[in-house]
Order: C-alpha cells, then sequence, then structure tokens
C-alpha cells in the first residue's frame, strides 16, 4: 500500500487536492475527481469503440476462418493473427481501460486512507507525531485506518488536549487544519467501512449502479451485443456481486466514486455510440450470415472430434501398446486412414519376406489398417491426446513415418530410444523445398527417395544450413506402381466426348475457391465430360462451400457435369482423358500413370519454405508444369477450352514425352516396395543383434 500510496497516491493525491479547494467538501471533491478522471480517459473510450467496432467489422471473416479450417485450431489461430496484423486491428485494447482503472481505484484508496497528506498536505514529520499520539491514545498500532483516527481523535473535544500538548508550531497548524476537515457527506462519514449495521445501503447501491452499467452496455456496446448469454448476463451478475463485495470492503468515499463511476460509464457508452454508430460501419447481414455457417461448421467440428467410446477405444489400444513396457522392433505412423496406401506395398513386403511384427499407429479410428487380417500386421488407434506421449516414450528400432516436422512441433523425437532409426517416406513424388517447412526432414536419420532429384535438394540444402548428412535411400514411390497396376486392369473407354477432369488441391486459393465458375463457363455445353473431383480434405473441412458450388449447380441442365463427392471408387481419377488442376500433386501422379496431360491454373502456390530457392535448384513442381502439360494464369482463363483441346489433340505427343519423364525421375519403378522393405527387414535384424 505504502508504494501505491507514493507512485499512484501522490499524483491523484494532488488532483484530489484540487477538487477539494475547489469544492469544500470531500463529498463533492470525490465527485468531482471521477468526473475529471473519466473525462481524461473519454479519448480512450473512443479509441476503444472504434477498435470495438474494427473488431465485429472482422467477426464475419473471423467466423470464415474457423468454418474454412474447422478441426485445425493451430490452422485457425494462425490465420487470425495474420488477419488481425494485416488489419491493424489489437486484441488487447478493450481491456487498456480496465487497467487503468485499476490503478485509479488504487490510487484513490489510497487518497481516502491518507487525507492528512493529500488533501491537507500536512508534512510528513508531523504526520507520523499525530499517528504515534493516537497509537498511544488507542494503545495500539493503527495500520492504514491511522489518518482516519487522528482526525476523529482531534474532533473529539476529550481528546483534543492530547494532541494540542505536543506544542509545536507544525502540529498547532496541522490541528487547525484538521479540525476544518468534514469527511461528512450527506450524513455519511466518508472515512468508515460499511457494515451490516451502518451504510449498508452504500454498498447495495454500489450493485445496483454496477447492474444498470450492464444492462446499458448488453443494449449498446457494440461488443457486448454480440456476446453470448454468458457473455452478457454471466459477467453482469458477476460484475454486480464484486460492486457489492467490494464496497463493503472499503471507507465509504470509495464507494460513492464507485457509485459515480459506473452511472457515469454509462452515460459515456450511450455518447461514444452516438458518436461513432456501428451501423455505419458493421455489415450486420453479413455478420448474421456468417454466424449461420460458424454454427455449421461447429456442427462438423463435432463429427471430427473424438466419441466417447473412440476415446475409450484410445486408452485401451494405447495401454496395449505400452503392455509390458515391450520394445518394439517397427512402427509405422499414419496420420490417417487415407495415408495407409503410402505404406501399403513397403508393408506387404516386409510382412512376406521376414517374420518381424509391425505395429501401425494411426490417429484415425475408421483408418483401413484395421479392415487388414494379417496377424504380423498389429494397428492401435491412438488419440492426440496420447499420441504426444506415446512419440516421447516409444521404445523401438525403426519408425517410419508420412508426416515432416518431427521433434519441431508437438510430436518429438523418443526419450528413451536415442538411437532410434527415424525414417521419412513422401507422400508426393516432387521435390523437398518449396512444400516442405524449413527443417522439415532435420531429425529424420534416413530419407526414401523418390529420385535422385531429392539428393540433390537434400545434400545442397545439409550444404547450405551446415546440417549432418542423412542416409539417403534411392528408393522410388510405390504408391505409383499401385497405381499403375490399378489402371492397367481397368476396363479402357474410349470416350466419345473427352473426359475432362478437374482436380484441385484443398490449399487456400484453389481453384474451388478462386475461379471454378471461369473454368465451368469454358468447358460446359463445348462438347467436353466434366467430373469435378475436391480433394477430401476439402470436403471434410470446408463443407460449407463445397455444398454451396454444388447448389449453385443443381439447376444446370446439361446432363455434361458430374460432382464427384464419394471417395470410395478412385476409378474416374485415372479414367480421363486430361486433369485441370492447381498444385494438387495427385495431377503428376494422375499423369504418371495415364500418361495423359494435365492443365495447371496458376493460383497462387503453397509455399511453407520462403528459402526454398536458397539452395539453387528449381523444384520439381515448378519445372514439370509445362512439361507434362501446360499452364495457365487466371486471366486467361478465357482461351481454356481451346487449350483443351490442344492438349487432347496432342495426347500422343505427351504419351511419349510423359513416359521419359517419369522414368528420368522416379527411380525403381517396379521395386520400389522391395527396396524400401528390405531396408527396414535389414534394418530391424541389425538393430536387433545389436
Amino acid at each position: 500500500m505504502e508504494f501505491i500510496n507514493k507512485v499512484i497516491g501522490i499524483p491523484l493525491g494532488y488532483v484530489m487536492w484540487l477538487c477539494y479547494t475547489l469544492f469544500e467538501s470531500y463529498g463533492l471533491a470525490i465527485l468531482g475527481f471521477t468526473l475529471f478522471t473519466k473525462t481524461l480517459m473519454f479519448p480512450l473510450n473512443i479509441w476503444v469503440q472504434k477498435n470495438s467496432i474494427k473488431m465485429i467489422e472482422l467477426r464475419p471473416r473471423l467466423n470464415y476462418i474457423a468454418v474454412e479450417n474447422v478441426g485445425n485450431r493451430d490452422r485457425i489461430a494462425e490465420k487470425q493473427m495474420a488477419l488481425y496484423k494485416e488489419e491493424n486491428y489489437r486484441p488487447m485494447l478493450g481491456i487498456i481501460p480496465l487497467f487503468i482503472q485499476i490503478p485509479i481505484i488504487l490510487g484513490l484508496i489510497a487518497v481516502v486512507y491518507n487525507p492528512l497528506q493529500h488533501l491537507l498536505h500536512i508534512d510528513k514529520a508531523t504526520i507520523e507525531v499525530l499517528v504515534n499520539k493516537a497509537s498511544e491514545i488507542y494503545n495500539s498500532t493503527l495500520g492504514s485506518t491511522a489518518h482516519m483516527k487522528v482526525i476523529e481523535l482531534i474532533n473529539n473535544p476529550s481528546y483534543i488536549s492530547e494532541f494540542t500538548q505536543i506544542g509545536t508550531v507544525g502540529t498547532m497548524r496541522a490541528i487547525e487544519n484538521i479540525q476544518g476537515l468534514d469527511l461528512n457527506f450527506l450524513n455519511i462519514n466518508l472515512s468508515d467501512t460499511p457494515s451490516f449495521s451502518s451504510l449498508q445501503y452504500i454498498p447495495l447501491i454500489s450493485g445496483l449502479s454496477a447492474f444498470i452499467l450492464c444492462v446499458v452496455q448488453n443494449a449498446v456496446n457494440v461488443l457486448q451485443r454480440e456476446a453470448n448469454w454468458f457473455g452478457k448476463w454471466g459477467m453482469a451478475i458477476f460484475l454486480t456481486l464484486f460492486s457489492l463485495y467490494f464496497a463493503f470492503i472499503v471507507p465509504a468515499g470509495v464507494g460513492i466514486y464507485w457509485i459515480f463511476s459506473n452511472i457515469i460509464s454509462a452515460f459515456i457508452t450511450v455518447l461514444v455510440n452516438l458518436i461513432i454508430p456501428p451501423k455505419d460501419h458493421i455489415d450486420y447481414k453479413e455478420l448474421s450470415e456468417s454466424k449461420i455457417a460458424l454454427g455449421k461448421s461447429k456442427q462438423i467440428a463435432k463429427k471430427l472430434r473424438p466419441t466417447a467410446e473412440q476415446k475409450t477405444r484410445a486408452k485401451a489400444d494405447y495401454k496395449s501398446f505400452f503392455k509390458n513396457d515391450e520394445k518394439r522392433p517397427l512402427v509405422f505412423y499414419s496420420e490417417k486412414s487415407g495415408f495407409y496406401k503410402y505404406y501399403k506395398k513397403t508393408i506387404e513386403y516386409i510382412v512376406e519376406n521376414s517374420d518381424i511384427i509391425v505395429h501401425y499407429v494411426t490417429s484415425d479410428p475408421n483408418d483401413q489398417i484395421f479392415e487388414i487380417d494379417n496377424k504380423q500386421i498389429c494397428p492401435y488407434y491412438i488419440d492426440d491426446n496420447r499420441l504426444i506421449v506415446l512419440f516421447m516414450k516409444i521404445d523401438v528400432d525403426v519408425f517410419v513415418m508420412t508426416m515432416p516436422d518431427i521433434a519441431q512441433y508437438q510430436y518429438k523425437r523418443s526419450i528413451v530410444r536415442k538411437d532410434a532409426e527415424y525414417i521419412y517416406m513422401f507422400h508426393y513424388p516432387l521435390s523437398t523445398t518449396m512444400v516442405l517447412r524449413k527443417g522439415a526432414l532435420d531429425y529424420y536419420n534416413t530419407i526414401f527417395c523418390v529420385g535422385e532429384f531429392q539428393f540433390e535438394e537434400i545434400r545442397r540444402t545439409e550444404e547450405y544450413y551446415g546440417l549432418t548428412n542423412k542416409n539417403l535411400v534411392l528408393c522410388g514411390y510405390p504408391l505409383l506402381e499401385e497405381l499403375q497396376q490399378r489402371h492397367d486392369h481397368m476396363q479402357k473407354t474410349d470416350h466419345k466426348n473427352k473426359k475432362v477432369l478437374i482436380a484441385p488441391s484443398w490449399q487456400e486459393d484453389n481453384i474451388l475457391d478462386s475461379c471454378i465458375d471461369e473454368i465451368l463457363n469454358q468447358l460446359l455445353g463445348k462438347g467436353f465430360h466434366v467430373v469435378v473431383r475436391p480433394h477430401p480434405e476439402y470436403v471434410k473441412r470446408y463443407t460449407f462451400r463445397m455444398n454451396s458450388i454444388v447448389q449453385k449447380y443443381e439447376d444446370y441442365n446439361g446432363n455434361d457435369l458430374i460432382f464427384e463427392l464419394d471417395f470410395s471408387d478412385s476409378s474416374s481419377l485415372f479414367n480421363s482423358d486430361v486433369v485441370i488442376t492447381d498444385w494438387s500433386g495427385s495431377a503428376y501422379e494422375f499423369s504418371f500413370v495415364t500418361k495423359h496431360p494435365a492443365i495447371f491454373i496458376n493460383t497462387t502456390p503453397k509455399i511453407n519454405n520462403p528459402e526454398y530457392n536458397v539452395i539453387n535448384v528449381q523444384p520439381l513442381e515448378l519445372k514439370l508444369r509445362t512439361e507434362i502439360g501446360i499452364e495457365l494464369e487466371i486471366n486467361e482463363l478465357n482461351t481454356l477450352e481451346t487449350k483443351v483441346q490442344k492438349v487432347l489433340d496432342d495426347s500422343d505427343k505427351y504419351k511419349e514425352k510423359i513416359t521419359k519423364i517419369r522414368d528420368k525421375y522416379i527411380a525403381n519403378f517396379g521395386k520400389s516396395a522391395q527396396i524400401g522393405g528390405q531396408y527396414i527387414i535389414d534394418k530391424v535384424n541389425e538393430k536387433g543383434k545389436k
């Protein structure tokens, strides 16, 4: 309290002294002090009003960020912070008045408790003498109420002689000033602390004033109007009870300040809304629509969260995985069901050519691995809450993943087995530099490379950043072989109307979000059969957007458009004559398997590593765009029909060209699973012997 009195109380004490000098009434001085501080803070209220309006202006965009990234809390937070930065919005501004109010209240309490210093400007030595005398009379230490007790005793005829006997000029002058100080206001002694026997109406009025302020804010304040029931009335109840309690534990003068402060704040809330009306800046129709979309996305988010049954299952699988603290020589980890296809042929080779048990950990309770009946494959569903711990305490010889950034974020390398070998397998047949984040592969021991081009990229990256060389295995891309086998066994159809597959990525600014209408306008009714097959992740995360696109074309009368939203059958991917995409890696898989060309729309590229060009190697996803097909800028979409027809006419040339490109860049086609699988078998056996 002494620190607050010195740092905050002294300057506020001069304000109070000025008010007391003007009004010659302690009560009116408190009211004047309150009005002064509120007037001083009024520009800040205007600033906060503008900031609050800005917040509600941004709310539709914030809601749509949550809608578009449902289930991905980290991505939502990242994009919302980017939006705040872009719009120069400061979320914390709204609580600045509270932080200013707190020291003002503490300072006022210090002023009220120390009127000899702040109102009467009695010197410190004289105050000490008077307080010591009061302590003698009470025969106790007076603490924070010392000044009040001195004033009470000096104004009591029975004790005034005790103080006049001190006899110094300073004390006599101080006694004279104290006798002129009236702490009463409206028959209230403002130095008294309310109790249940007296002055209880001060806390009651304090609580009522706080409730009135909350009612006004709920009705008028731009942020409070958008709050939910608990945000409005839960806070109102809390502030009312707090004001009631607060006014019971401080002198009545502080209670008077609190009451008057609440009343003025209610008036200011109305005033700033008249000066800067929110309706002049906020599109409430758009806000309402975004709330509806957000509500729907929350239903989707609920579906993405594990059920009680799944949590129980995850707990049981977690216990099973660590049963008897057994070592697991070989573990594969899959982020979701769709990732099994990247491991499939490699795991099959391991199972057929060894007796090694494959422990398969997945974050997807519906992973297709659970449908495989093989005693050498032990699948486990581990939810996010347990996965972090599993990664840290796993006792494993060889750990295989398609997930980059191990040890960069929440998932760390094992602290139990420092010598565990972590192997990274690619889930796309392209470069390592642009799509992966900086350092994404740094903590892997071994990389199963798709082709020699990845050797060059990784070695140059290691040299540039001074990294230890990783073990690079020229493996190939097993999935491509799987797709090729399926394609070769498919019944081929010579389409009368050439089939155009639109297969975008699900990244930001993909063609579904940026130019799907322009693309369809160029293709529909032109003799093509058009299939729109969105990325499964796009449908899962952006259901509202996908439904909006489908609904837009519900009234289209032509029979040349299909939206393919059932991903159980992928035959359309490899039964098309040309694919149109943006930055999807599946386009390369399509072309490498079918030998058919691709048309790449140059939307905003997905660059997760802004330093990708420091090693001076052009990423394959940029280099091959004009090799296996053509590029098209968005402002050139009016030529799309002509471009599609051109690549279809040149299909024989592309077949020969794409075959050469695949042979050049994809290593060990036809035996990649054997190379990768045998490496894993040898490594597990080697570590087992050690």
